[in-house]
């Protein structure tokens, strides 16, 4: 409490008000008697008006105390409330040079709220994203209790019934962030429109691009729907089709399969479209950019032209990727119309508790052997290792390298038979430890749920995408991981790049191998350019200021030239004692050029020589000036780079 009585803010406020009517008496006395038009005052003093408008607002918070400190000012303060009145009676006058009406800060302030609720605060518990008890007492028998981040902010989207893709690093929990939600709507729907299960109508369907992890998706939802109570079955492609048209022949929920097995069945009249309201591509970006995408699109003809219809309810589409490159993001966007994309801080960046090391091979070692020593020592502390190959080839070599150095490994590529993959999985799955070596293509960098402590990548990926997907193998979940890469001379401009991403933390979105010859190549030619650039203006440079040394040098050759000439000219019009004088002459020119020689005396003979002589000399010295001008350029580079 002050001393008048008031409280600190109302006596700052006053000290506020005072300054302002000390501003307002400094005017010009015809601003206070004439009329308080908007023009007058926005003439004589932008920053008055800018005044007016801040004692307004202190004026109407705290009227009656400014009144109380200043009785025999109230009627010069109410004169400039009406002056504020007027001005902002017109929201047509534009602000004059230097007002300040606290629009700038209110606006900045309303920044800041939408800043800060456009931040997405991570639940620390399942509970907190609207999950019903059914499907927590799922979370309670897999061991989960804390939701990751895509679970954070996917989860709540799709209860919603947004179409969104969701983006996450490999590992990060992306199947349950859409299935929790998922079974969820299953329930949600039977409770509001009591849809039951019917036999081959499907009302939501998951869609992958390979086998594995078509089962890998179907596991997850089996373990849901003993809790959430809704039945799914699995078709994909390299197994028989009248188990699952038995399967699909019983009531269903949920169908888990490959997009061309799917299209089969519903080809084959075993599936219809009528009930689907959800549809789920995971891994979207290998659907849209390993030849998936006539599939797809096959498939959602059907559901668009029934969603076009004005009395359908039309159907929701989650999309889940690791990586989203731009050329994917537009083929989603033209597909989806109206999508929305939610991503985590994490995608297109290393994996936090990931150890990466690039080991770079000068070419006179063996690459094999050079293998060999990585994967020894971490076989010796009973890792399981994927040991990543480009090519078949490739693969079948290291395999056949390993089994002679008696090593078990087995083999996961291509050529591989769909069922004999799936024991080479089990095999290197069992914590028996016969099998702990996976050597595999990139079929194995996505989708796949493993166990792995360490990713070596013999040969190395041609872009960063696949750096990603191969290292997601590893570290999944928060667990820790390792990751060695074997790099060789053809590599090492992208594994550089990729390397010094990862240092800084950056993206690796759209890092690729011709990408950075690209950007090298680029690099070059402007260095080249700007160091020629540089050349030219220092040889001007010379040329305009040189130094006296070289002037004199200059002078020296310039001078011997004209005594030449003028030598052969007065040999021309005369004869004899020109000759001693072309003698000493020449001589002079020798000296000049730094000759050792001596001149000889008379002859016609000596005169030739002597002029080859000067015409000698004078070669040299471009040559040396020449010679100085490439060293300089040579460090001007240098310097450049």
């Amino acid at each position: 409490m002050s001393k008048n009585g008031l409280t600190p803010p109302a006596a700052a406020i006053g000290d506020r008000i005072n300054k302002v009517l000390y501003l307002f008496c400094k005017l010009d006395a015809s601003v206070i008697d004439a009329p308080c038009s908007t023009k007058t005052l926005g003439e004589r003093s932008g920053h008055f008006r800018g005044q007016i408008r801040r004692f307004h607002i202190y004026t109407t918070l705290h009227a009656g105390q400014a009144a109380l400190l200043w009785p025999r000012d109230h009627l010069l303060s109410r004169r400039l409330h009406l002056s504020w009145m007027a001005i902002s009676a017109d929201p047509s006058r534009p602000l004059a040079p230097g007002d300040d009406d606290g629009s700038a800060t209110k606006k900045n302030t309303n920044n800041k709220k939408k800043k800060k609720s456009e931040v997405e605060v991570l639940a620390s518990s399942f509970e907190e994203l609207g999950l019903t008890e059914e499907t927590m007492g799922a979370l309670e028998e897999m061991g989960i209790s804390a939701p990751t981040e895509i679970q954070s902010i996917g989860i709540p989207c799709v209860l919603k019934g947004k179409s969104v893709v969701l983006g996450s690093h490999t590992g990060s929990g992306k199947t349950l962030a859409y299935m929790l939600p998922l079974a969820q709507l299953l329930r949600r729907d039977e409770a509001l429109y009591g849809m039951l299960m019917k036999p081959r109508r499907p009302r939501a369907v998951v869609l992958c691009p390979t086998r594995e992890l078509s089962e890998q998706v179907f596991r997850v939802a089996k373990s849901i729907s003993h809790h959430a109570r809704f039945r799914t079955t699995m078709v994909s492609g390299g197994t028989r089709l009248r188990p699952q048209e038995d399967s699909l022949n019983t009531p269903i929920d949920m169908v888990v399969g490959t997009p061309g097995r799917v299209i089969q069945h519903i080809e084959e009249g075993n599936m219809v479209y009528g009930d689907i309201q959800y549809l789920v591509l995971d891994e979207a970006d290998t659907m849209f950019d390993r030849g998936f995408g006539p599939d797809i699109r096959k498939f959602l003809g059907p559901l668009k032209n029934r969603a076009s219809k004005s009395d359908d309810k039309g159907f929701q589409t989650v999309l889940v990727s690791a990586t989203m490159t731009k050329a994917v993001q537009n083929l989603i966007d033209d597909e989806f119309q109206g999508i929305e994309h939610v991503r985590t801080s994490t995608l297109h960046k290393k994996i936090a508790s990931a150890r990466h090391d690039f080991i770079k091979l000068s070419g006179s070692e063996n690459k094999l052997e050079a293998l060999l020593q990585v994967l020894e020592p971490s076989l010796a502390k009973g890792n399981k290792v994927m040991v990543f190959c480009n090519t078949l080839n490739s693969s079948r070599a290291v395999d056949h390298f390993l089994d002679e150095n008696k090593i078990s490994s087995v083999n996961y590529h291509g050529e591989v038979p769909a069922e004999q993959r799936v024991e080479n999985l089990q095999k290197f799955k069992s914590d028996d430890g016969d099998c702990p070596t996976l050597v595999c293509t990139d079929l194995a960098a996505r989708g796949l749920d493993l166990n792995v402590d360490h990713v070596i990548m013999f040969d190395y990926p041609s872009n960063s995408i696949d750096y990603l997907h191969r290292t997601g193998r590893t570290a999944r979940m928060g667990a820790k991981g390792k990751v060695t890469s074997l790099v060789t001379k053809k590599d090492l401009m992208l594994a550089t790049r990729i390397e010094q991403a990862i240092m800084k933390n950056e993206s690796l979105e759209s890092l690729t191998l011709d990408n950075v010859r690209r950007d090298v190549a680029r690099s070059q030619i402007t260095a080249e350019k700007n160091s020629k650039s540089m050349n030219i203006s220092n040889q001007k440079n010379k040329s305009k200021s040189p130094s006296l040394l070289k002037l004199s040098s200059f002078r020296g050759k310039f001078s011997s030239s004209e005594k030449t000439s003028a030598a052969s000219s007065s040999k021309r019009a005369t004869s004899g004692g020109k000759k001693t004088t072309d003698s000493r002459k020449s001589g002079a020119v020798k000296s000049a050029a730094g000759s050792s020689k001596r001149a000889p005396s008379g002859g016609k003979k000596t005169t030739v020589s002597r002029k080859s002589g000067a015409v000698k000399s004078r070669t040299s010295k471009l040559n040396v000036v020449g010679f100085r001008g490439r060293s300089s350029s040579s460090n001007a580079r240098e310097k450049y780079h």
